[in-house]
């Protein structure tokens, strides 16, 4: 069975939802056959390669409110985040655009190391403060998780996977994905948000037992990051 999963490297609750679904395929007993895919998601398509501008700033200037608001928001994400076993600072992110890394990720996929450079990158932004959309950021996350340094550069200094990244983001407004994490299983159960591993347990067993692919139905919806922001 497949679980297809949208999100963005720059979303906390994507990494938080991811966390959740590999603490509900432990408790799944078919967890051997069942195949993770990860697709790209932009929250913010039009970003610079790299912004300076401190990440709570941003945020506050952007929904009009204070910086303490944004931090207090942020707080609540950091406490998720450490019971599972996630170490989010916000204070040290530093911003970019995620096409390149959307782009290597795929390349991950074909080399059977997706989730674990997916987890680098989080790591590389949200507790390392490395510029997320810096080549340097990528190329070391890409070969600690033991990509090849040739297949890297090629991606890194042409346009590989870019097609692949733009087909993600079409399929995602085909299937009316606002906001991520969104999760599909089986290709017909859709869920919303950073579910909590138990009810994503629920749904794989759900899809386990009905597999009979059709178009995708929201079954559940959670807290998420959207183009305008990420839900607390």
């Amino acid at each position: 069975m497949r679980v297809d999963v949208w999100s963005d490297v720059t979303c906390p609750w994507c990494f938080i939802g991811l966390a959740n679904l590999g603490e509900a395929l432990q408790r799944f007993d078919h967890e051997d056959d069942v195949d993770v895919v990860l697709h790209s998601f932009q929250l913010d398509p039009g970003a610079p390669k790299r912004d300076e501008q401190a990440l709570d700033e941003r945020l506050a200037k952007k929904y009009s409110t204070t910086i303490s608001e944004i931090r207090a928001r942020q707080a609540q994400i950091v406490s998720l985040g450490a019971e599972r076993g996630i170490d989010f600072r916000f204070d040290k992110a530093i911003g970019g655009n995620t096409f390149d890394a959307h782009r290597l990720l795929h390349l991950a996929r074909l080399r059977g190391c997706q989730i674990e450079l997916k987890h680098r990158l989080g790591r590389a932004y949200f507790t390392d403060g490395d510029p997320i959309g810096e080549p340097e950021t990528l190329r070391r996350a890409a070969l600690e998780v033991g990509l090849d340094p040739d297949e890297v550069e090629a991606v890194l200094s042409g346009d590989a996977f870019a097609e692949e990244v733009r087909a993600d983001l079409d399929a995602a407004r085909q299937i009316g994905v606002a906001g991520v994490p969104f999760f599909v299983v089986d290709g017909r159960l859709g869920v919303s948000g950073a579910q909590p591993a138990e009810s994503l347990l629920e749904i794989l067993d759900q899809g386990w037992l009905t597999r009979d692919p059709v178009p995708v139905t929201v079954v559940a919806e959670g807290d998420n990051c959207g183009p305008d922001g990420c839900e607390i």
